[in-house]
């Protein structure tokens, strides 16, 4: 029996760590050393095929072949020549003798997704192989028998669906013992960042693409969007951010054109109480924006600073991240940092982007904040107007 959330995750490179993942794979540990039937539930795109592959990885039939069947995409005409496979002349077509996919499966796991779509009368053919591990090939009076372990899925309720006569009540009745379920993206969006950047990275490495990531901005309002496609969606939607605004950074508006959903004010995406101290509240809105670096800063103050006594430094003061001439840091090689196109900042949805480049963003959506108001952008950057002055009019704001 696995026993580590860990383990199961990287079995099949899962990623999440939201309460509502941890809990799906908590389950699926504690089924997967078994032979016993599983019914992985979720809405359409959440994943449930990669639960499906998890339980597989996690058995003792590993080893062995995990054949994936999508039930909705076999016309029901042939579907039982498919599954148990027939001998030849069976019928126009049949020219010779074919195994199905659970002989295929056979000493494995076969995945039947969309189980809610079989026809009536291959479903008693299923639940006697769940049983008995017995079958019959189309044309076939030999009984043949399978050592095979099923999981299904599905995105319907099979308990309406026996109701409306649509799903054998003996069948659901012998799946349905474990049911793991697969949350919908919009139950779990504090795992959304990590998906982006899966996505992205994965995309723009197969295709020779640039990727600087999404802003702040751009994954708030990716959150408020109610994602009927679950994760499937997300990742057409990340990889079409990509392709069409190639080299760029993905900003909200970038995603509001993408998505065809208005852009409302920034503020709405920073949880900032509204009762807090000015100058509190103030700070805390830079540092909104410094956390989505998910950078361990750290390693980033010794990797651009390393004369500097960094322990004496305080990370939540914003302009430690503005390099001004009033107070420009040195290198051991004698470069200044302000000049230097410093490459390869990572983060979770950050891509890669120069000091240059977050120096800019921070200060744009202050000015935004404050309305251009330089006196209040400077007191919350805790640099001069002086020195505001000159960014704004370096990065042309």
């Amino acid at each position: 029996m696995i026993n580590s959330i860990d383990k199961v995750k990287k079995s099949v490179g899962i990623i999440g760590e939201s309460v509502q993942i941890n809990a799906m794979l908590s389950m699926i540990g504690q089924v997967a050393g078994t032979d016993i039937t599983v019914l992985v539930t979720g809405p359409s795109g959440s994943g449930k095929e990669m639960a499906a592959k998890a339980i597989h990885k996690n058995s003792k039939r590993k080893f062995e072949s995990l054949v994936v069947v999508n039930c909705a995409a076999i016309p029901s005409g042939i579907i039982e020549s498919e599954l148990f496979g027939h001998v030849k002349g069976s019928f126009t077509g049949a020219i010779e003798d074919k195994k199905g996919y659970f002989e295929q499966a056979d000493k494995g796991s076969i995945f039947l997704d969309e189980i809610g779509e079989l026809p009536l009368e291959t479903q008693a053919k299923l639940l006697r192989v769940i049983e008995s591990g017995e079958f019959m090939r189309v044309g076939e009076s030999k009984t043949r028998k399978v050592d095979v372990r099923i999981i299904g899925a599905t995105n319907r309720d099979l308990s309406k669906e026996v109701k409306n006569n649509n799903f054998r009540e003996d069948l659901f009745f012998r799946i349905k013992t474990i049911n793991i379920k697969v949350p919908a993206l919009i139950d779990h969006l504090n795992d959304m960042h990590l998906y982006i950047e899966r996505f992205g990275l994965e995309f723009t490495n197969d295709n020779d693409i640039p990727f600087k990531g999404f802003s702040s901005d751009a994954i708030a309002l990716l959150k408020k969007y109610n994602w009927p496609g679950n994760i499937r969606e997300l990742k057409n939607v990340v990889e079409g951010l990509i392709v069409m605004n190639k080299g760029e950074r993905i900003s909200s508006d970038m995603v509001a054109n993408h998505l065809n959903i208005n852009n409302d004010s920034l503020n709405d995406n920073f949880p900032i109480k509204l009762n807090d101290d000015s100058d509190k509240l103030e700070r805390e809105l830079i540092l909104k924006q410094l956390l989505f670096i998910r950078q361990d800063i750290n390693d980033l103050k010794q990797a651009l600073f390393n004369n500097m006594d960094i322990d004496n430094i305080n990370p939540t003061n914003p302009s430690f991240f503005l390099p001004s001439k009033e107070n420009t840091i040195i290198n051991e090689q004698g470069k200044n940092i302000d000049d230097a196109k410093i490459k390869g900042i990572k983060d979770d949805v950050i891509g890669e982007m120069t000091i240059e480049e977050l120096e800019r963003e921070i200060i744009e959506k202050c000015l935004k904040k404050f309305k251009k108001n330089r006196r209040k952008t400077a007191q919350a950057l805790d640099i001069s107007e002086r020195t505001l002055y000159r960014k704004i009019k370096e990065y042309d704001l």
